[in-house]
């Protein structure tokens, strides 16, 4: 719950800093968390669809990211955070790696390394 606190600070535009203090670019989408998001339990897709094919018909392109990390982050909430840093121009932070937030900048507790990147 306090991680949901905390996302619903950020806004897009902001500055992102990883733990060793590199700027990794800026806040391009805020998405808070549902807990029930993309549960296989609630799936009212064919039973014989893949866990793929319901991320993308849940989601609609975002997160672009393998369908179980996709799931992982609807359920906990992220950012998607613009840079150069990573080839497709786009990392995700997941809410619980996020450590504060202050007027202007989100600042995590993780390095730039161990952010995933867009597809």
């Amino acid at each position: 719950m306090a991680e949901q606190a905390v996302i619903s600070r950020i806004t897009t535009g902001m500055r992102v800093v990883d733990t060793v203090g590199v700027e990794i670019g800026t806040v391009d989408l805020v998405q808070r968390g549902d807990p029930n998001a993309v549960t296989v339990q609630a799936s009212t897709a064919d039973p014989g669809g893949s866990l793929d094919e319901l991320i993308e018909s849940v989601a609609v392109g975002e997160p672009d990211v393998p369908a179980d990390l996709a799931a992982r982050l609807l359920r906990t909430g992220y950012l998607k955070v613009s840079t150069e840093l990573a080839r497709t121009g786009a990392v995700y932070v997941l809410a619980d790696q996020i450590a504060t937030v202050t007027d202007d900048q989100v600042r995590l507790h993780v390095p730039v390394g161990d952010l995933p990147p867009e597809e």
